[in-house]
């Protein structure tokens, strides 16, 4: 575990893997929810950790991260990122952001082209306000958090996921997952950024080859914003996989071989590919 200060927050990120393959460090930023990378990589971390240094920040609103509770930003929230790249990472690094931090990472990637040397899109979007159904979502998980908390954790475990995998899972399990994303005071810090989001001017300034991944059954963030992202994105490749919102549990093994295959391929013949589509 380390801490790094940025514009007074004292950012927590760990860094683990072996570090013995031929790429860069692997960054992953986590989405919304108070628990931060703990949660959202715990999982999913170790299969990349076999062949990368693979480096996890808590952002602000996360309780591993301590700051002053102001408003969070894209700019705020990508800074802190940039500061965990430059003191932990050898060089460029690979970054994948899921959900929220697919907005922070997008930022970073536009930002500071020279730290990043490819970049993933897991279940982003661009721009909340133009969509009345997201909005209206994230919305309600405000009003829920404040007001019915056993509520908002439902309806966000319900949203996550797609139903054939609720389902499959059975009821006991489908309630486990309740408990994950509590309405803390930190959890309701991301759903208003969440509300805030707009990043559309910053994504014609992306330079790294960018790999877009899109669920089919995401009730979160709709696929047509994975798609939008791409179109926008001029070196950016595009894939769906068959699940929800978390599509990194639902279909552990396709995301890990797209993401591995993405980050361990030709950059030159990538980006090639991007500007044909």
């Amino acid at each position: 575990m380390a801490t790094i200060t940025v514009d007074g927050a004292q950012v927590h990120y760990e860094k683990t893997g072996t570090g013995t393959g031929t790429g860069p460090a692997l960054v992953l930023v986590h989405g919304t929810g108070s628990s931060g990378a703990a949660v959202n990589w715990g999982q999913t971390a170790p299969r990349f950790a076999g062949h990368r240094t693979v480096i996890t920040p808590d952002l602000s609103g996360t309780d591993a991260t301590v700051d002053d509770g102001r408003p969070l930003t894209s700019e705020g929230l990508a800074a802190q990122v940039i500061a965990v790249i430059e003191e932990a990472a050898d060089g460029p690094v690979d970054l994948l952001g899921f959900s929220m931090g697919a907005t922070v990472t997008a930022t970073v990637a536009a930002l500071r082209p020279d730290l990043v040397r490819r970049l993933i899109l897991t279940a982003g979007w661009a721009h909340t306000d133009s969509d009345e159904y997201l909005r209206s979502l994230f919305t309600l998980w405000q009003n829920l958090g404040t007001t019915d908390p056993a509520s908002f954790g439902r309806a966000v475990a319900m949203t996550g996921f797609s139903r054939g995998f609720l389902n499959a899972i059975g009821r006991d399990a489908f309630e486990a997952l309740i408990p994950n994303m509590p309405p803390t005071t930190g959890t309701l810090r991301h759903v208003a950024y969440d509300l805030q989001v707009d990043i559309r001017h910053l994504l014609p300034r992306i330079e790294a080859p960018t790999l877009v991944l899109g669920g089919t059954q995401d009730i979160t963030v709709p696929v047509e914003h994975s798609r939008a992202l791409h179109a926008a994105i001029t070196h950016s490749t595009y894939a769906e996989i068959d699940a929800g919102h978390v599509m990194l549990f639902e279909q552990e093994d396709t995301f890990v071989k797209l993401v591995t295959d993405f980050i361990d391929g030709d950059a030159d013949a990538d980006a090639a590919a991007a500007l044909a589509m």
